[in-house]
C-alpha cells in the first residue's frame, strides 16, 4: 500500500462526495443501504450515520459486538475533531510515525484514527457529521462507506475507490 497515493485518493473522495443538502431521511437511506449490502455480503458490522450531536441511524448486524459500537464512537470522534476521514488521519499519523495521543493529546479511549468514519459534507456548509462502520479491517471499513456514499450521490465507485492491495 502506498500511503501517499491513498491520501491523495481519500482527498479526492472527500472533495467529491459532497451533498447538495442533507436531512434525516437521507441519513436513513444511507444507513439502510449500508445495512442491505452488509447483510447481503454476510458482514458483521455496526453502522452509524450522525450529524454532530444528533444520531440519525444506527444498526448492529448479526455478529457485531459492543466493541464495534465503541469503535464507531471513537472513529466518529476523529471526524468531528479533524473534519476529515478517520482513515486519512490514521494514514497521516502512520506516515509521521505518530499517534493521536502524542501528536494531538487525544485519548485512545475516545478517539481512533482507523478507517471507517467518513465526513458528511454539505456544499456551502462544510462537514456536518459522519457515516461510520466498524467490523472489517480498517481499509475495508473505509471503502464500504465510500461505496455507499457513491451510490447515494450517483458517483461511479470504481473511479473513486482506493487502489487494490
Amino acid at each position: 500500500m502506498d500511503i501517499d497515493h491513498d491520501l491523495n485518493t481519500i482527498a479526492t473522495q472527500e472533495q467529491t462526495l459532497v451533498f447538495p443538502r442533507f436531512d434525516a431521511a437521507r441519513a436513513w437511506q444511507i444507513g439502510a443501504f449500508l445495512h442491505e449490502i452488509a447483510t447481503a455480503r454476510g458482514l458483521a458490522l455496526a453502522i452509524d450515520v450522525s450529524t454532530f450531536g444528533q444520531p440519525l441511524f444506527f444498526s448492529a448486524l448479526e455478529g457485531a459486538t459492543p466493541d464495534n459500537a465503541a469503535w464507531v464512537r471513537r472513529k466518529r470522534n476523529v471526524v468531528a475533531h479533524f473534519r476529515r476521514s478517520s482513515y486519512a488521519i490514521g494514514l497521516r499519523l502512520q506516515h509521521a510515525g505518530a499517534t493521536l495521543a502524542d501528536k494531538h493529546g487525544l485519548p485512545v479511549e475516545d478517539y481512533a484514527a482507523h478507517g471507517g468514519a467518513f465526513p458528511l459534507t454539505v456544499a456551502g456548509v462544510g462537514v456536518i457529521g459522519s457515516v461510520t462502520v466498524s467490523g472489517l479491517p480498517q481499509r475495508a471499513d473505509h471503502e464500504l462507506v465510500v461505496e455507499a456514499l457513491c451510490a447515494e450521490l450517483g458517483h461511479d465507485y470504481a473511479l473513486l475507490a482506493l487502489a487494490k492491495v
